[in-house]
């Protein structure tokens, strides 16, 4: 006969099992979570730099907007990083680089030389110090890879295979490099150092000459390549002014076979969606460039919440107006900057998709900047007229004068 008191007792025993059952599925399913938790965040986690944005020349200009600019690497946790195709170095050689078609090779002594043994900085970048150096040519800028560098060897070898073979007025020109004494080191034109406060003429056709370079890359190069970092940093301006899209460390070649890439690129200009698929396309680019050219326009930087001013000035059509770089004043064509912030909301299109290509928004730019020349051309041709004319009144007041003349004197 069972006793109540065992009942109890059995009841005890049960509910403490099922107690401690309970207790160490929470236990292991909270420490699964957490450990999922940090490969997530491992997966995610970005590296920050400061440096500062460049638009007048090589990592030493003009900051346009004042501001930081951040670097985002990311790695999938337990998969080896694949070499990219442009990779031709065998990395247990002694000296890696054995070729590079195009691009001239220097030694260590003569780049010591033409920097003045490196007194010359310029200044500092994510890559490392930058140097003016005197070649034969003339003066060119130098690259030296730091030791501790975010962007390393690899990032050094896509930029002298991509330079090697692409060329066009809107990219920076890559003279030369050097692989020598354990140092990498990277040689481009000199850019202008002047510092000037660029008016909104000169900021259209920075625009016009970014879409030129990035329409090259997209649609000139075969097989296309997306640059994958495009940011004012990565803007400079030689000395007539034009604008040249450097810095190509991140860049690659568009897949075809639908494989995900690593996601890189730098925080407040890396594309949302790129972010959400992992999917690298050349509509990321197009993004960065709606970013950048909200940048032309406010001279606001991602970091100082761009995004809520461009939010906000979607609203309405003449929003833009309210967020225009004040240093701008009067002298701009405000019909201008609003068909600019135009084609650069269609850049920031959430959906990929429903962006335009690079070349859609080359031309959309260049009618802006045609529509200006032939306003342009109208004035002139009209103060011409009324210049011609005011001469002609003037040609027949002188002849009156002397009629007159010769009438009193008869």
């Amino acid at each position: 006969m069972v006793h109540d008191s065992d009942l109890i007792i059995i009841g005890v025993s049960v509910g403490l099992a099922l107690g401690i059952l309970i207790a160490s599925l929470v236990f292991f399913g909270i420490r699964w979570y957490k450990n999922h938790a940090h490969l997530q965040q491992c997966a995610n986690e970005c590296s920050l730099t400061t440096l500062p944005i460049h638009i007048n020349g090589l990592e030493t200009s003009t900051d346009f907007s004042g501001s930081l600019a951040n670097s985002m690497t990311v790695q999938q946790p337990g998969k080896p990083r694949k070499s990219s195709q442009f990779f031709w170095w065998n990395h247990h050689s002694k000296d890696r680089f054995t070729s590079a078609p195009g691009i001239l090779r220097y030694s260590y002594k003569d780049i010591q030389k033409a920097t003045q043994n490196f007194t010359t900085i310029l200044g500092q970048g994510s890559f490392g110090p930058v140097y003016k150096a005197v070649m034969p040519a003339g003066a060119v800028a130098v690259k030296v890879l730091a030791s501790n560098s975010k962007q390393g060897e690899r990032e050094f070898q896509t930029e002298v295979s991509l330079l090697g073979r692409l060329h066009h007025r809107n990219l920076v020109n890559l003279l030369g490099y050097c692989v020598d004494k354990g140092q990498h080191i990277l040689i481009y034109e000199f850019m202008d150092e002047e510092e000037l406060v660029l008016g909104w003429e000169e900021r259209l056709q920075i625009a016009l000459d970014i879409s030129h370079g990035i329409e090259y890359l997209h649609e000139g190069a075969v097989p296309p390549v997306i640059h994958r970092d495009l940011k004012s940093a990565n803007i400079l301006l030689d000395q007539s002014m034009r604008a040249k899209v450097a810095d190509f460390g991140l860049s690659k070649e568009e897949a075809y076979d639908g494989r995900n890439s690593s996601l890189k690129g730098t925080y407040g200009y890396i594309d949302p969606a790129y972010v959400t698929t992992n999917k690298l396309t050349t509509k990321s680019d197009i993004y960065s460039f709606g970013i950048v050219i909200f940048e032309l326009i406010t001279a606001i930087h991602p970091h100082q919440n761009l995004m809520e001013y461009i939010s906000l000035a979607a609203m309405s059509r003449d929003g833009v107006d309210e967020i225009l770089d004040k240093k701008l004043g009067e002298e701009c064509n405000i019909e201008e900057v609003r068909e600019l912030a135009a084609i650069a909301h269609k850049c920031l299109q959430k959906s990929q998709r429903k962006r335009p290509s690079i070349g859609e928004v080359s031309q959309a730019i260049a009618k802006i900047k045609q529509r200006r020349l032939v306003k342009e051309d109208s004035i002139s041709f009209a103060s011409r007229d009324c210049s011609r004319a005011a001469s002609r009144i003037k040609d027949q007041n002188v002849e009156l004068s002397k009629m007159t003349s010769v009438k009193e004197s008869n």
